[in-house]
């Protein structure tokens, strides 16, 4: 038996902010979070940053063992269970029948780069480095946080991990495993060897310090690269009838959601593949493309990677391709990886809400390669948009889509 998934909460703490409105009208008008960082490094680097001060939610006894990827992730779980009217307060609901479900790409960044310094020059590692930098410790932290005694679960599936929880949540909830599940995830990687390790791979965008607002150029001619951004978002699922019967307010319906993997190269998109992802959540939502009126797209902005998405949404989308308006969030926010799919869906949950679209930025020459409909500053009003479909495409080859639909 499976029932309706409604998003009964939004939490996130990004480098926009954390209020999901507020998040949303800076990218609307187009205000990038994107600056120079690390200037010791040989070559330029830009990232989009977090202002986040974790004593609200942390004591500093606690901090010496969480780290930041685990400290966003619990105030943006928090902050989505209070958005969502507290469902763990209500007294019917048995701890055990609520889940976690975390993804993230690569854990405690900050507590590794200080334990390879501190062991490099003193051979003293500090003690709680394993608990801090393990991958599955920002779901632990909320499961302790809250008293939750059902499924926690992490998902470390490169870019797509967060977009891979949230279906995985959305199927419990759907199958009668939990009746709420907290889906989401959380990055903090913007440190010097991180950021070198990246550069190495020629995916970086790189632009001088003065220019660094503007150096990623999602479908533009001129794209370089992306910049890495940290963060965490996370969504409150629960069954539609379980939300009703407490009085929730849905903010959207997750309508459909699809996997696959390419299964051809290690790093190389695949268009078939994420065509494959895209149909199998047009099908578990009983709609058509046309049905779908804007997409957040994955956009890195990389040479190989956008033709290759265009590739994909042409593919599926066909005769429809441009009644589909696209943009690409990252242009501003930067690439959160394991965190990218939660924060793009919470996006594409706010679209539908407010009935506008963010533009896609700074590709000002759009790629004949990339013919897709790019929403621009004029277009931003979207009175009929009744489904949005955020996508997420990760190294490993596997691909995920989140298809909202209004309530």
């Amino acid at each position: 038996m499976t029932t309706g998934v409604g998003v009964t909460g939004m939490g996130l703490v990004s480098p926009h902010g954390t209020e999901p409105l507020d998040v949303f009208d800076a990218l609307v008008r187009g205000q990038s979070a994107l600056r120079a960082v690390f200037p010791e490094l040989a070559r330029p680097a830009v990232a989009a940053t977090v202002d986040f001060d974790p004593s609200p939610w942390f004591n500093k006894l606690q901090l010496a063992g969480v780290d930041r990827v685990s400290q966003m992730a619990v105030a943006a779980a928090t902050k989505a269970l209070e958005d969502g009217g507290s469902p763990l307060a209500d007294a019917g609901l048995a701890r055990d029948r609520v889940g976690v479900y975390v993804g993230c790409g690569m854990g405690g960044a900050t507590a590794l780069e200080t334990a390879y310094g501190m062991g490099a020059s003193s051979g003293r590692v500090p003690p709680l480095t394993i608990p801090a930098f393990m991958p599955n410790a920002p779901a632990a932290h909320i499961a302790m946080r809250h008293g939750i005694t059902g499924p926690v679960l992490s998902y470390a599936v490169a870019c797509a991990s967060s977009a891979v929880a949230i279906a995985e949540a959305a199927k419990a909830v759907a199958c009668g495993d939990v009746d709420v599940a907290i889906a989401g995830g959380t990055e903090a990687l913007i440190v010097p060897g991180v950021v070198q390790a990246w550069q190495a791979m020629q995916t970086l965008a790189s632009a001088p310090p003065e220019e660094a607002a503007g150096a990623v150029r999602p479908f533009g001619a001129e794209r370089s690269g992306f910049a890495l951004g940290e963060g965490a978002a996370f969504l409150v699922l629960e069954a539609e009838h379980h939300a009703q019967a407490r009085g929730a307010r849905i903010h959207a319906r997750l309508a459909g959601w699809g996997m696959s993997c390419d299964a051809t190269h290690l790093t190389k998109p695949n268009a078939q593949g994420q065509a494959r992802a895209l149909n199998s959540a047009l099908r578990m939502a009983d709609m058509s493309p046309r049905d779908v009126g804007y997409c957040n797209a994955h956009g890195t902005a990389t040479r190989v990677g956008d033709p290759v998405e265009c590739e994909a949404l042409a593919a599926v989308w066909g005769d429809d391709l441009q009644d589909l308006k696209v943009s690409s969030t990252k242009a501003l926010h930067g690439h959160l990886l394991g965190a990218a799919g939660a924060l793009e869906a919470l996006i594409s949950i706010m679209a539908l809400r407010e009935r506008r679209l963010p533009p896609n930025f700074h590709g000002a020459a759009q790629d004949p390669a990339c013919a897709v409909a790019l929403v621009t500053r004029e277009q931003t009003e979207a009175a009929n948009l009744q489904a949005a479909i955020s996508s997420s495409f990760a190294f490993g080859g596997t691909n995920a889509a989140l298809l909202f639909a209004s309530i």
